[in-house]
């Protein structure tokens, strides 16, 4: 999706890998998503509110749907969406 990026980092934990990934839409801060690269599913994640900030730290990897080509939205702790975009 045009506008959507996502930066990894990694480093040595031990015998594992472990992983963060940092995702922006046009710019600005959506979520970040962590675990360990052996593992499937992201172990957990937190989503960026432009008014609120970093939301609480949730299990699990992220609910995330593009509703259209211009915006992205993903699920907060309270089951709400937010969007991101226009």
């Amino acid at each position: 999706m045009p506008g959507l990026r996502a930066d990894f980092f990694r480093r040595p934990d031990g015998d594992r890998i472990a992983s963060v990934g940092r995702y922006s839409y046009q710019g600005r801060d959506v979520l970040m998503a962590w675990g360990f690269v052996d593992e499937k599913h992201c172990r957990q994640h937190a989503v960026h509110d432009p008014v609120d900030g970093w939301q609480p730290v949730v299990d699990g990897c992220p609910d995330v749907r593009f509703p259209d080509r211009n915006a992205v939205e993903v699920r907060v702790p309270n089951g709400a969406w937010l969007r991101v975009g226009a």
